[in-house]
């Protein structure tokens, strides 16, 4: 609970703008969370301060919504 508080004071100051899901598999200790950020080191300073980091592997894997990227590929 207190780690789901600092996530939520934290996420401003470090450009997250938006927690779109979060998911975890309490049998294998695995955590998703899909977040809206303006960069990467946003999301990996906010996994140190919210204290994430501190027991768990982070992997950020910045993604793209398909039709955004067919969008920036045809040049609208």
């Amino acid at each position: 609970m207190q780690m789901d508080k600092k996530l939520e004071e934290r996420m401003g100051a470090n450009g997250v703008t938006k927690i779109v899901g979060f998911y975890f598999s309490v049998l294998e200790h695995e955590w998703t969370i899909i977040l809206e950020a303006n960069s990467a080191h946003g999301i990996e300073t906010l996994c140190i301060e919210a204290g994430i980091s501190a027991f768990n592997t982070v992997k950020i894997v910045p993604l793209t919504e398909f039709g955004a990227a067919l969008r920036r590929i045809r040049g609208n």
